[in-house]
């Protein structure tokens, strides 16, 4: 089954679009190698993604070509996420700067880049 087809039927992402993406952006391994959308799952296999609640380590146990509801997904996968830490906001906002107040720096650069990239 297609990498993105199985994210989307594991309720990762909430459209296949978006799941390809992630896929095409290079967010997505599979067995230590990065994963286009068409790369194909198969069971046993050990995805890492970046997802907005943080890193993801899945095991594959089940694959479904359908996306069901919840209780059904969780069957689909074994997590082996590393613990989130309780500080870090994903969806916090970075600083800012004050319209008119020039150019950023090249360290305020990088860190909106870094951000942004996440």
């Amino acid at each position: 089954m297609r990498a993105d087809r199985w994210l989307w039927a594991a309720r990762f992402y909430k459209s296949r679009s978006l799941a390809a993406e992630a896929c095409e952006g290079g967010k997505v391994e599979v067995n230590g190698h990065t994963a286009k959308a068409h790369k194909l799952v198969r069971v046993d296999d050990t995805l890492e993604f970046t997802h907005p609640h943080g890193l993801k380590k899945l095991k594959v146990l089940a694959v479904s070509d359908k996306r069901g509801p919840a209780t059904e997904a969780r069957l689909l996968y074994e997590d082996h996420s590393p613990p989130q830490d309780e500080n870090f906001d994903f969806f916090a906002q970075p600083s800012f700067r004050s319209r008119g107040s020039g150019r950023p720096t090249k360290r305020e650069r990088r860190e909106t880049e870094w951000f942004r990239r996440r």
